[in-house]
């Protein structure tokens, strides 16, 4: 082995060590059934014990559980269901992400303000055709609007 192949295995151990070490920080968001401080201190205290989360941020108001730093979904979502509570991933996402964010299916009279229900689709609602045709104003529409 010459000074090339021992200079690409160095390069090669110390690049593999690099690679394991970096970890990736995630935050994962749920919706949490809370009816007072106290539930809420034992979600933050559950989630606090999840390996690796930095953050923890509970919202009462919202029913929301908040865990940022190097931490796995499911693991996030198992610890918050030990607690007994109503727990699913956080469903909702700014409405101004949603091309038709009033559509039925995406409407939640549930959400936090500004919010509205994810779909499977980002951006896409999908309509029903009575919806359809209100949406459309244009001369074939009998429906659409007559002032221009």
């Amino acid at each position: 082995m010459g000074v090339a192949g021992t200079l690409e295995y160095l390069a090669d151990l110390i690049s593999s060590r690099t690679a394991k070490k970096k970890k990736i920080t995630n935050t994962v968001a749920l919706k949490v059934r809370m009816d007072c401080e106290g539930c809420a201190r034992k979600v933050k205290k559950a989630l606090k014990g999840v390996k690796g989360a930095k953050k923890v941020d509970v919202d009462l108001k919202q029913q929301k559980a908040t865990v940022t730093g190097f931490v796995d979904a499911k693991k996030v979502l198992e610890a918050a269901r030990a607690t007994k509570k109503k727990v699913e991933p956080w469903p909702y996402v700014p409405y101004t992400l949603i091309a038709h964010p009033y559509a039925a299916g995406v409407y939640d009279k549930k959400a936090p303000p500004n919010f509205v229900r994810k779909t499977d689709e980002p951006g896409v609602a999908t309509l029903n055709p009575v919806e359809e045709q209100f949406l459309m104003f244009n001369d074939e529409n009998p429906n659409a609007c007559s002032i221009m």
